[in-house]
């Protein structure tokens, strides 16, 4: 009898967690379907609503957002990544053969360097098969702008703060901090530059070096895209616009870093004539639900964690002996 009753529980038990799960699941759907019928739901978790209604038969402009500081983590609502779902909401685009034409709504300051190099990437992909309008907003700078450079045109706002075509890479040095209370970093290493940005101690000029290089290093692929990307002479850029200087987008249209001022629907209009599709209608992808994300979501949700911000501004720190494409305002 003990047995059966285990069985029944265990059943009982399963019953339940699934009828859960599929309550759950309804009201997500039931949300979604709430936008209205202009609105519908992508197996990669998008959700696509209509921003403008266009002509019978002509085709959409799929608008992706491009929103906050670029990087790797899984830091979205669902869990997932940043970088992640601006390539999966690229891909469907690129897929969907009523998509004629792409726009980028850019309000960044820029990330991470492999992260923006990325999505520079994948944006590159569809601009080869579709066109691709960047529309900047209050922010398209450094990382921001790298992605930029793989779309046919860049529209900025006269008030846009753009450019800071730079890298940068930061370490903080506590070794002082150290010294006040009585600590000692005891190290073992293979190599003598196997800690070169430990902040337990000053970094030698050999180490500086290194460092610099690798800078360097990535700052001539920036420079070398935006180059190409905008015709422009590479020495002539390096000595001028590119020195990590932050433009408006005045500026910009002046120094050839930008191709119109304008607002987000001079973006429409532009994607419509490049992809020779005026009548075509404007759609947005964003983040959905889908099954996996619940489940992340779910998991997510047995945690507790309480975190408490000291000082003003953006959430986002930069992480020491990683390499960024960002103003110098996020350096700190």
């Amino acid at each position: 009898m003990k047995k059966s009753g285990c069985v029944l529980l265990a059943l009982f038990l399963a019953l339940g967690a699934s009828l859960f799960f599929n309550l759950i699941l309804l009201a997500l759907v039931g949300a979604t379907e709430a936008e209205g019928l202009a609105s519908r739901s992508f197996q990669a978790g998008l959700t696509e609503s209509v921003v403008e209604v266009g002509e019978a038969g002509a085709g959409k402009i799929a608008v992706i957002p491009v929103q906050g500081v670029i990087y790797t983590d899984d830091t979205t609502e669902w869990g997932t990544s940043m970088v992640d779902d601006i390539k999966g909401a690229l891909q469907t685009a690129l897929e969907d053969d009523e998509v004629k034409g792409v726009v980028l709504a850019v309000d960044s300051p820029g990330g991470e360097v492999t992260a923006s190099d990325i999505i520079y990437n994948e944006v590159l992909k569809v601009q080869k098969e579709k066109p691709v309008v960047v529309a900047m907003s209050s922010l398209g700078a450094s990382g921001a702008y790298y992605l930029a450079c793989a779309a046919d045109w860049i529209v900025a706002n006269p008030t846009t703060f753009t450019g800071s075509i730079g890298v940068i890479i930061q370490s903080l040095n506590y070794e002082g901090l150290f010294d006040k209370v009585g600590l000692d970093a005891v190290v073992f290493k293979s190599g003598k530059f196997k800690d070169m940005l430990s902040g337990s101690r000053p970094l030698t000029p050999e180490e500086g070096a290194y460092v610099e290089g690798m800078v360097k290093q990535v700052y001539e692929r920036f420079l070398g895209i935006v180059a190409s990307s905008r015709a422009l002479e590479a020495d002539q850029l390096r000595d001028t616009f590119a020195d990590g200087r932050i433009l408006t987008g005045k500026d910009a249209k002046e120094a050839g870093l930008v191709d119109q001022l304008g607002y987000l629907e001079d973006a429409f209009d532009k994607a419509r004539a490049l992809a020779e599709a005026p009548g075509a209608g404007v759609i947005r992808y964003q983040s959905g639900p889908n099954f996996q994300r619940l489940l992340r979501l779910l998991g997510a949700g047995m945690e507790s964690k309480v975190e408490v911000q000291l000082t003003p501004g953006p959430a986002f720190r930069m992480q020491p002996g990683r390499a960024y494409l960002l103003p110098e305002f996020y350096a700190w």
